[in-house]
């Protein structure tokens, strides 16, 4: 898979871009940024779109690390798709599966998701080389129980669902294995854009990356000196509060909310875990807010998948680590 697409991966949500006034672009991308969404697809409706996103690549992209990763939507020709790499955009994406403009994006090494809604588009792609495609309009196409019926029979390829995405369905979608990110206009409607209201926009992207994340307290864990001692803190726990107590190799659980470790671990006090939908685009959030994991911190579950990773810093004496939720 490309690097591109690997990256929009771990974003999750591609903020799909209708504008009118290519002054309000850098502002617009600012705000994604700021939301913790920094990527956006700048569609070739209007035609500011060629303007707007050499706008954003100026201010955003250039010199260092990008701060957002810039791609363009309803691309239809190859003169869009060179209008739209030359202003900036690192990715294409198209409504509908067309072979030319698919054909030259990959004999360029432009990544492309073209729009995919049956098997024979999927085909299509597949032998040209493809492993992403779009699914759009997503819902009005069947949604993800079609999503999973079409894919079925393509193990390799992944889905950028589109249209009708939102709020309230996207945890949905993006619990899917086979869906790679979403793509979704509700925090960044045209009428937000015009009125200027770019803290409502971030306000509404941390809303989605948090909705898309799921992040949620699990238990405590306590550092105890030794297993005795852990035995008896777990067992007071659980003769006074009615809690189930379950031994396991390295610490003791009083209930679900409870861990008393057998012997100290990260943390001066303990630990507190925290679930998450997608750990790996749980730390690749919190990464690029500046955050980083200790080395000793990452364990793998028993078919090898990353189940847990702590943060290096400490909060309140308590070592923090993400959890995959199962």
């Amino acid at each position: 898979m490309h690097a591109v697409l690997e990256e929009l991966k771990k974003i999750g949500i591609i903020p799909v871009i209708k504008i009118d006034d290519a002054e309000k672009a850098v502002p617009l991308a600012k705000a994604l940024v700021a939301g913790g969404i920094p990527c956006a697809e700048v569609t070739f409706r209007t035609a500011q779109a060629e303007d707007a996103i050499r706008r954003i690549n100026a201010e955003l992209c250039s010199g260092g690390r990008p701060q957002i990763l810039l791609g363009a939507g309803t691309v239809l020709t190859v003169e869009q798709v060179d209008k739209a790499v030359a202003a900036g955009a690192k990715f294409i994406v198209s409504p509908g599966f067309n072979p030319k403009v698919v054909s030259y994006c990959v004999k360029k090494g432009i990544p492309i998701t073209p729009g995919c809604s049956g098997p024979s588009d999927i085909e299509q792609a597949l032998e040209l080389g493809l492993d992403v495609v779009k699914f759009f309009p997503a819902e009005q196409a069947g949604g993800l129980e079609y999503i999973k019926a079409i894919a079925a029979p393509y193990p390799s390829v992944r889905f950028i669902p589109t249209g009708g995405i939102n709020a309230q369905n996207i945890v949905k979608y993006i619990s899917y294995e086979k869906i790679l990110a979403c793509g979704g206009s509700w925090m960044v409607t045209a009428d937000l854009i015009a009125a200027g209201e770019f803290d409502t926009i971030t306000a509404l992207c941390r809303e989605a990356q948090l909705n898309l994340l799921g992040l949620q307290v699990v238990h405590v864990g306590i550092n105890m000196e030794n297993e005795d001692a852990a035995t008896k803190t777990a067992n007071r726990f659980s003769a006074l509060f009615g809690f189930q107590t379950k031994a396991g190799a390295s610490s003791i659980f009083a209930g679900e909310g409870i861990e008393v470790m057998k012997s100290p671990f990260l943390g001066k006090n303990g630990h507190i875990a925290i679930a998450t939908n997608c750990i790996h685009r749980a730390m690749a959030f919190f990464e690029r807010q500046g955050v980083e994991f200790h080395p000793d911190g990452l364990k793998t579950d028993s078919k090898g998948n990353l189940a847990s990773a702590y943060l290096k810093e400490e909060i309140g004496g308590f070592a923090v680590h993400l959890m995959q939720r199962k």
